[in-house]
């Protein structure tokens, strides 16, 4: 299969591009575009074939539910059975922008490979003009996990997807870089009060300040519930191709790891903050300024990236607190170290 990808922004006559994208997507293939998070891989999420094509491209589970996008508020209640009010005043709070909203599903209404089986569904509004003039041009909901092959680091830029997708899909839309880093924040709306299935751009705190208390789970208290409500909860996802491991954010720390770990033969890639740069290790990524979690969440996925275009046997990444979006940081490089961290 040939893929064809095409730049989409305000600087170049876009609508011909727009077109081809609905066309195809019409047709029951997949599009790759951006939203404000990271690249998603979308169908129409009513047709099913359609639907599979997304888990085949990406090797994805067909056991691990997809998120559903929409071009407008008002599409939710053809798909949802009941809008409680607190998913309703999410949605004004926060829609368009990175919360997903897990709600009851109409029965037969979505495709069955949507919902994975289950009797709830992820819905969320993405803040990005790219994503949203697709949506509302198809005037149909999109099926849309990220644009990268299962397990790998999420795409935050085109270039990402093709690495990863060339030759499975059809079609990418070129927005540019997105903006968060990080996917979606899924809130599960059906309990009271809402449960966090995985954190993300909209944090706890900021949850919290609007709607009242939010429940987040630990990473025990996630392993509870054998079938994943969420995208990303059953699965290791995130990971380059040298193991990844955790490590303290302490420049005496990470100098020694370094230090031991060549000895023993690894070449070691870094990812760090920028006054981390002066430590001589064969490949330093800088994730931002120190203590910027904002930064950090922008850069992580394209540092992970462009370590698989290194030699490095061995990746160090130095960690952050859990509060606000150090809880979604912290989740991603969990998921990408396996939970392994680094000691002499």
């Amino acid at each position: 299969m040939k893929t064809v990808c095409k730049v989409v922004d305000s600087n170049v006559n876009s609508q011909i591009n727009y077109t081809q994208a609905v066309d195809i997507l019409n047709a029951g293939e997949v599009v790759a575009f951006p939203t404000e998070t990271v690249y998603g891989l979308g169908a129409i999420a009513t047709n099913d074939l359609a639907v599979k094509k997304i888990f085949e491209a990406k090797g994805r589970p067909s056991d691990n539910p997809l998120i559903v996008h929409v071009g407008t508020k008002e599409e939710v209640a053809i798909y949802i059975d009941h809008i409680s009010d607190i998913a309703k005043q999410c949605m004004d709070l926060f829609w368009p922008g990175p919360l997903t909203l897990v709600m009851p599903a109409k029965p037969d209404v979505l495709a069955k490979s949507v919902t994975a089986g289950l009797s709830t569904v992820g819905i969320r509004m993405p803040d990005h003009p790219v994503a949203l003039a697709l949506l509302q041009q198809l005037q149909k909901p999109l099926a849309a996990p990220s644009a990268n092959r299962s397990g790998k680091p999420s795409p935050t830029e085109a270039v990402h997807v093709l690495d990863d997708l060339e030759g499975y899909i059809p079609y990418i839309l070129d927005g540019g870089s997105t903006g968060i880093g990080l996917e979606s924040t899924v809130l599960d709306v059906t309990h009271e009060p809402p449960v966090i299935l995985r954190p993300g751009g909209i944090t706890k705190e900021m949850l919290e300040a609007k709607i009242g208390p939010v429940i987040q789970p630990t990473k025990i208290e996630q392993k509870l519930d054998a079938t994943p409500k969420a995208p990303g909860m059953k699965y290791t996802h995130y990971a380059p191709n040298a193991p990844v491991y955790l490590i303290d954010c302490d420049v005496e720390k990470v100098n020694e790891a370094v230090l031991h770990l060549q000895r023993q033969g690894h070449s070691v890639a870094l990812l760090a903050p920028e006054n981390f740069e002066e430590i001589k290790v064969d490949f330093y990524f800088s994730i931002g300024e120190a203590g910027s979690k904002e930064e950090m969440g922008a850069a992580l996925y394209n540092a992970l990236r462009a370590c698989d275009k290194t030699t490095a046997t061995v990746i160090l990444a130095t960690t952050t607190s859990i509060e606000g979006v150090g809880a979604a940081i912290m989740n991603r490089l969990e998921k990408a170290s396996g939970g392994k961290w680094y000691s002499l």
